[in-house]
């Protein structure tokens, strides 16, 4: 008797994502992303920044040492014996010794982007003295205070 009254088996609801949900996703993952993405390369350049402020610090510091050994400062790179040579460890720098102070025996250091560092327009090339001057180059808007630390 029962069995007269069986129910016919319900259709499963068909599964997946409608077009308007795939819509609503993909506008927020690019909403995300546009905020997102500057954030990151602004990031990735300052953590490179460092290792240009590294090659100028170990490059001062061997001035110093080649100083103290020969009487006079290098004015050539190789001199110095950094272990990238002129480059900085990933390459993102390259160093080179400009005119520093000569009437005291002074010297600069410039630590040029280089690579892929090339397209950070915020803080540019820095650049180092013997009187531990910290600076960077003109026509960019980064400050020295921003762009060392």
């Amino acid at each position: 008797m029962w069995q007269a009254f069986k129910e016919k088996p319900v259709r499963n609801a068909e599964k997946g994502f409608t077009l308007i949900e795939l819509m609503i996703t993909v506008a927020i993952v690019g909403i995300l992303a546009a905020v997102a993405y500057p954030s990151y390369t602004e990031y990735v350049f300052r953590s490179r920044r460092v290792e240009g402020q590294n090659l100028l610090n170990d490059a001062a510091a061997r001035q110093e040492r080649y100083r103290a050994q020969n009487g006079s400062y290098a004015t050539d790179v190789d001199k110095l014996k950094l272990p990238s040579g002129a480059a900085s460890q990933n390459g993102y720098y390259t160093l080179t010794i400009i005119a520093g102070d000569a009437g005291n025996g002074g010297y600069g250091l410039l630590a040029s982007r280089a690579g892929a560092q090339g397209a950070d327009s915020k803080c540019g090339n820095f650049t180092l003295d013997a009187k531990g001057i910290k600076g960077m180059a003109a026509g960019t808007p980064g400050t020295v205070a921003t762009c060392w630390r």
